[in-house]
């Protein structure tokens, strides 16, 4: 089998995980802001990038709430073009949305693009060596890459379900670390 190979049964395996906890524990957002909150923090002024859950995705919006309270601007993720790092459009919860790719809610198109110092990450899958499984597309990846070439403080905080730790996600040389873990069971730094 082939790394691809490993990631797809991964993915599948991890989908019908999330499924489960998503039913099972619809606090959990709100468990794992506090996590955040006591272990990291948002950087003072430093601009924050979300996402949109959809379905039975990880709800980051307690975390979304808290960064807007502090005033920081908020960017959500939009895909620019297949095989390119993600653009981020400001987002506030005023914002007016719109389905983006694979369905995926976005602020509007015309909202002001900005460039993320601190992201919020989703995860399909996650190790204790700080590697992820997402959707399979690399956006995230490629993103990452780009982010932490102009800026080497960029920080990426992988957010998931504690129940989709593995041993081991299975990664190629381009797939990108990340710098801390948040469940609504605990936070830490890799």
């Amino acid at each position: 089998m082939t790394v691809s190979d490993d990631k797809a049964q991964l993915r599948a395996t991890s989908l019908e995980r999330r499924k489960a906890l998503h039913g099972a524990n619809p606090q959990a957002g709100e468990m794992a802001c506090d996590q955040f909150l006591n272990a990291i923090g948002f950087p003072d002024d430093a601009v924050v990038s979300a996402y949109l859950p959809v379905k039975d995705e990880f709800d980051v919006l307690p975390f979304v709430e808290v960064a807007d309270l502090f005033g920081h601007k908020i960017g959500m993720p939009v895909v620019a073009a297949k095989a390119k790092p993600l653009k981020f459009l400001q987002w506030t919860p005023e914002s007016d949305l719109v389905t983006g790719a694979m369905g995926i809610p976005t602020p509007a198109l015309d909202s002001p693009v900005v460039v993320p110092e601190f992201l919020l990450v989703p995860m399909m899958a996650f190790d204790d060596d700080g590697f992820r499984l997402g959707y399979g597309g690399g956006f995230y990846d490629r993103t990452l890459a780009d982010l932490r070439k102009r800026n080497p403080d960029t920080l990426a905080v992988g957010v998931c379900f504690a129940g989709l730790k593995v041993d081991h996600v299975p990664r190629d040389e381009y797939d990108a670390r990340l710098d801390w873990i948040v469940t609504e069971s605990g936070a830490w730094k890799i």
